[in-house]
C-alpha cells in the first residue's frame, strides 16, 4: 500500500491544506510540502474526478522588519477556509534581520513574535490554524520551583487565546506543560522510529539483545523516553544520576558535581543514551566518559535537538578519543551547518513523518499508529538482527 493512499481521501470531505513556514523553518516546511503535493496528485491522477493538480501547498508570507526593528506580518494570499498549519522552528539563531545598522540574531522570543504576528495577520479566516512547533518555546521553563516565570504555560495560553485549536510538537521537555490548555488539542509526537532508521541505515553490526546492548538513562529526568526505549527495544536499562553544587549558580544552573551510575554492568555493551536536547553537552560527554572507564564498547546518543551550543569541538575531541561512537539527531531544529561534516554525527529527517501528521490531521483520521510505531520499530529491529 502506498503512503498516500491512506491520507488525502478525495471523498472524504476536508477543508483545502495551506502551510505557513515561519522563516527559521523555511527548508523543513518545504520539505514536507514536497511529500504532501507527490500524494495528493498521485491521488487526484488515479481518481476520475477532474480536480486540478497542486503545485503547493504552501502560503506566501513575509515578515518585514523597520530599522528600529519593530516588525510585522504580511499574508500575500487568500487563508480564507483554509485548514492551515504554520510550521515554526524557535531555535533556529541563523535567522537574522537590521537593528540600528546591525545584524541581529533572532532570539526564540523574536521567533514566537512572529508566530503570533502571522496569526494576526490570518485575521481569524483559516477554518482551523494548527500549530507546529516543534521544539517548545519556553520548554525548559515548565514549571516554578520558585519565583519564576513560566513561560511555555503562557505561550500556549496566548495561542489557544489566539484561536489555535491544535497544537503539535516533539519530544517535549515535559508534555505536562499542556495541562495549562486543556480545551486546546495538544500532540507530543516522538522520532524514535526515524531516529533507529538512521542509525540502521550507518550502522548495521548490531545484536539488539540483552547481551550486547543497553540503555542507560542521562538523569532522572529523562528517564520517561529510555524506558519507552528499553521497552521497545527489549534492552536493560541503567541510570546516571547527577549530583549538582546547589550553593552556586553557573550560566543560570547548579554545576555537576559528578555522574553516579545505578544499574547493571556496561561492560562489553554497545550503550544508547537517549535524552531531547544536547545543549552545550557538558553533561552527555561526563556521561560517556564514565560509561567507557566503565567498561563500554561503543557509547550512541540519542537526541531529538542537537543544539550543540558551545560548538563542536568537545565532540569532536571525544570521538577521536574514542568516548562516543556517534550522535544521531533530527532536522526538527535548526543545526549547525559544519555539523554535517562531521563522521560522528547522523540526521533522522522527519519532514515524511510531519506530512503524515498533517495529512490525517486534515481528514480528521486517527494519529494513533503515528503516535506510537511500535511495530514499525519491530520491523526495523528484526531486519538489523538479521543482518
Amino acid at each position: 500500500m502506498t503512503p498516500f493512499t491512506d491520507y488525502f481521501d478525495l471523498d472524504v470531505p476536508s477543508h483545502p491544506v495551506g502551510i505557513i513556514a515561519m522563516p527559521g523553518a523555511k527548508a523543513l516546511g518545504e520539505k514536507v510540502d514536497r511529500f504532501l503535493v507527490e500524494w495528493y496528485n498521485q491521488k487526484v491522477k488515479s481518481s476520475r474526478k477532474k480536480i486540478a493538480l497542486k503545485e503547493t501547498f504552501l502560503i506566501d508570507a513575509k515578515f518585514p522588519r523597520f530599522t528600529t526593528g519593530d516588525g510585522k506580518a504580511v499574508i500575500s494570499e487568500t487563508v480564507r477556509g483554509l485548514d492551515l498549519y504554520i510550521v515554526a522552528d524557535v531555535g533556529n539563531y541563523r535567522c537574522t534581520y537590521q537593528l540600528y545598522d546591525r545584524e541581529v540574531p533572532m532570539s526564540p522570543d523574536e521567533h514566537f513574535a512572529d508566530l503570533k504576528r502571522v496569526i494576526s495577520a490570518a485575521g481569524g479566516k483559516p477554518e482551523r490554524i494548527t500549530v507546529i512547533m516543534p521544539m517548545l518555546y519556553g520548554g525548559r521553563q515548565h514549571r516554578r520551583n520558585a519565583r519564576e516565570s513560566l513561560d511555555c504555560a503562557m505561550m500556549l495560553q496566548e495561542l489557544h487565546a489566539m484561536g489555535v485549536k491544535e497544537f503539535i510538537t516533539f519530544d517535549a521537555h515535559d508534555p505536562r506543560v499542556q495541562n495549562a490548555v486543556p480545551l486546546m488539542g495538544f500532540d507530543n509526537f516522538f522520532p524514535t522510529y526515524q531516529i533507529m532508521k538512521a542509525l540502521y541505515k550507518k550502522y548495521h553490526n548490531f545484536a539488539f539483545d540483552k547481551n550486547h546492548c543497553m540503555i542507560v538513562s542521562p538523569d532522572e529526568g529523562a528517564m520517561g523516553r529510555n524506558i519507552y526505549y528499553a521497552s521497545v527495544l527489549g534492552l536493560d536499562l541503567g541510570m546516571f544520576y547527577k549530583r549538582r553544587d546547589y550553593s552556586t549558580v553557573v550560566d543560570g544552573r547548579n554545576p555537576i558535581v559528578a555522574h553516579e551510575y545505578i544499574g547493571s554492568s556496561v561492560m562489553g555493551m554497545d550503550v544508547f543514551v537517549a535524552d531531547d536536547i544536547i545543549a552545550t553537552g557538558e553533561s552527555m560527554l561526563h556521561l560517556a566518559t564514565a560509561l567507557k572507564e566503565r567498561g563500554a564498547n561503543r557509547v550512541f546518543m540519542l537526541a531529538t535537538y542537537a543544539l550543540f551550543t558551545h560548538g563542536l569541538a568537545d565532540f569532536d575531541e571525544a570521538y577521536e578519543k574514542g568516548y562516543i561512537e556517534g550522535v544521531i539527531s533530527t532536522n526538527l531544529s535548526y543545526t549547525r551547518e559544519e555539523l554535517h561534516t562531521r563522521p560522528w554525527y547522523i540526521e533522522a529527517d522527519l519532514s515524511k513523518y510531519i506530512a503524515y501528521i498533517i495529512s490525517a490531521c486534515n481528514q480528521n483520521k486517527s494519529v494513533s499508529a503515528l503516535l506510537e510505531p511500535i511495530g514499525k520499530i519491530e520491523e526495523l529491529i528484526g531486519k538489523m538482527n538479521e543482518k
